[in-house]
């Protein structure tokens, strides 16, 4: 089982687009037994609430079902638990080892990495720009499957 815990601030757009993506895409590779997934913020500021209409907008208008989920905030039983705990930008990542107490089994990565790029995954909150974050995603999610298999996790 590979369990993975998706990371953005508040838990209401961009963790919950990529963990119903990734949800998503598992269930099209008929590999829905390998994979545990889920989802956290690193403030409290959006706790309990559901995500965010931007991101249901647009997972409904690509066909991609909405993961049910509530916001809830990363803890550092998390770290232990998942083996991938993958943040949305620099400042989710910084937050998230804060979090955890650090990294010391390096397994908090920054999602565009496994698309060879250091940017973040562009936030809708402050731009509306959910197309961007779904991009993004989209993008990072590709490379993190190939970074799977090229590893023999697949």
């Amino acid at each position: 089982m590979i369990k993975v815990l998706f990371v953005c601030h508040g838990n209401i757009c961009r963790s919950t687009m990529g963990q119903s993506m990734m949800a998503h895409i598992v269930k099209q590779k008929g590999l829905e037994d390998l994979f545990e997934i889920d989802s956290a913020a690193t403030s409290r500021e959006e706790i309990g609430n559901p995500p965010h209409y931007g991101t249901v907008s647009k997972l409904r208008q690509v066909g991609i079902p909405l993961v049910p989920h509530r916001a809830r905030q990363m803890t550092r039983s998390d770290y232990e638990y998942y083996d991938y705990l993958i943040g949305m930008d620099t400042y989710n990542i910084r937050n998230m080892e804060r979090i955890a107490g650090g990294d010391p089994d390096g397994k908090i990565y920054k999602l565009m990495t496994f698309a060879d790029s250091g940017r973040d995954v562009a936030d809708p909150w402050y731009t509306g720009d959910f197309e961007a974050t779904y991009s993004d995603l989209k993008e990072g999610l590709e490379g993190f499957f190939e970074y799977l298999k090229a590893n023999g996790c697949l």
